[in-house]
């Protein structure tokens, strides 16, 4: 058997660290003050102990590394990190010399042990295993011979929680959204942790604050407040969700002070991993395009943060239409030959242009390049169709341009109407 004891060095990460440890072993059970982890099963699939230890406490970001032990049986190990965290040097001999204070069944029989001269874990094992039971009970001996490896070691196993769910006490009165970003920062660390060993990616989570107060100024006053927070696509990235989170909570109001702080899972999927290249431009640091969009979205408001979506219409003004960025994909439009003429820059508006002689005028007259490009569309639309035909033609003073002729419904299709055509400039070309 080989056993990890685990102490974490924040008191409020010790639910994290469990979730962490049921990665490496589903064997794991909290004791007393630390966290006790049997990985003699699944050792080798880490490549053996050097690696699981390596990976278990050096690679545990964002939680702060733990005082560790290890040892034959759980209370070896439990003893063996006590002996470190009390400052004292291990013995020479295991389990021999291990002191009494370090064993929690003789805690409460310590004074008594060492006026009779029985001072470590050998000592008190040499002793007429009658006259202990009878004077300090069977469940001195119980422990000594599970430390010994004599006796089974049971525990009540954790088990990793179906739903991230959990309550946090603030230290002091919560006055401000802001103010409650500290602990929330604590809070989303421990739902990264529970992602990780879930394997499942955040698409939306809410955080619940409990206000102190039941009414003020003669109003009452809702017990809870809450914001949902969404993402764009599954993450597990705590970097990305403490900056959405916060963006969130700089523009939250609290009705009264809080006191107590909840972070829950709304909705997860599985985790597929992040995307990963081989080529290094591919993998470039810093955030990324949609965690952008989504921090930019919620600071200046979903309506002024917004990306062109592709429309099935044949008039290149109506092609696309503007949508608020988050939570779209952007997919390229479609492109056929005839849509290879388009300018790099379309006019908002058409711009209509003065005839004189039949010839269109913008800084000067212009010369058709191109044959015409007919476009005939809207018929089901209220008002009038677009009946139009388009041209490349050219400017001395602009350069190249892309105009368009409009032609009434009542018109021909031949070019003896080319007095009544109307004309007008929809794009430029660099």
């Amino acid at each position: 058997m080989y056993w990890i004891a685990l102490s974490p060095s924040h008191e409020d990460e010790r639910t994290a660290w469990g979730w962490r440890a049921l990665q490496f072993t589903p064997r794991v059970a909290q004791v007393d003050e630390a966290l006790l982890l049997e990985v003699s099963a699944s050792e080798m699939l880490w490549g053996g102990r050097k690696r699981l230890l390596r990976r278990l406490l050096h690679e545990c970001e964002p939680l702060a590394r733990p005082q560790w032990a290890q040892g034959a049986t759980s209370l070896i190990a439990l003893a063996m990190l006590r002996t470190k965290l009390r400052g004292e040097n291990a013995p020479a001999r295991l389990p021999q010399d291990l002191s009494l204070q370090v064993l929690s069944a003789a805690g409460d029989h310590v004074a008594t042990l060492e006026r009779i001269g029985c001072r470590n874990w050998g000592d008190l094992r040499s002793l007429p295993r009658a006259g202990v039971a009878r004077r300090f009970g069977a469940a001195l001996l119980d422990a000594l011979d599970a430390a010994y490896g004599d006796r089974p070691e049971r525990y009540p196993w954790l088990q990793l929680p179906e739903e991230f769910d959990l309550k946090f006490e603030l230290a002091s009165l919560a006055t401000t959204a802001p103010e409650l970003m500290w602990s929330a920062q604590r809070l989303l660390t421990q739902m990264q942790v529970w992602l990780q060993a879930r394997h499942r990616g955040v698409l939306a989570l809410e955080l619940e604050w409990t206000l102190d107060l039941r009414r003020l100024n003669g109003v009452k006053l809702p017990s809870h407040e809450q914001l949902t927070v969404r993402t764009a696509q599954p993450t597990q990235d705590i970097a990305h969700l403490r900056r959405l989170v916060g963006e969130h909570l700089s523009r939250s109001a609290l009705s009264a002070p809080a006191n107590h702080l909840r972070l829950r899972s709304i909705e997860t999927v599985p985790w597929g991993g992040a995307d990963k290249s081989l080529l290094p431009e591919d993998n470039v640091k810093g955030e990324r395009l949609h965690q952008l969009v989504e921090r930019l979205s919620v600071r200046l408001g979903e309506g002024n943060v917004v990306v062109p979506q592709a429309h099935a219409d044949h008039r290149p003004e109506r092609m696309q239409k503007f949508e608020p960025a988050r939570g779209l994909r952007v997919e390229p439009a479609m492109t056929g030959a005839a849509d290879a003429l388009y300018p790099p820059w379309l006019l908002a508006k058409p711009l209509p242009l003065e005839v004189q002689n039949s010839v269109p005028q913008y800084c000067g007259p212009l010369r058709r390049l191109t044959r015409l490009y007919r476009v005939e569309t809207g018929w089901w639309e209220s008002g009038n169709p677009a009946l139009r035909d388009y041209f490349v033609a050219r400017s001395d003073a602009a350069g190249l341009v892309w105009v368009f002729r409009e032609r009434a419904p009542s018109m021909g299709q031949g070019l003896e109407h080319a007095r009544e055509y109307r004309w007008y400039l929809q794009g430029l070309y660099a």
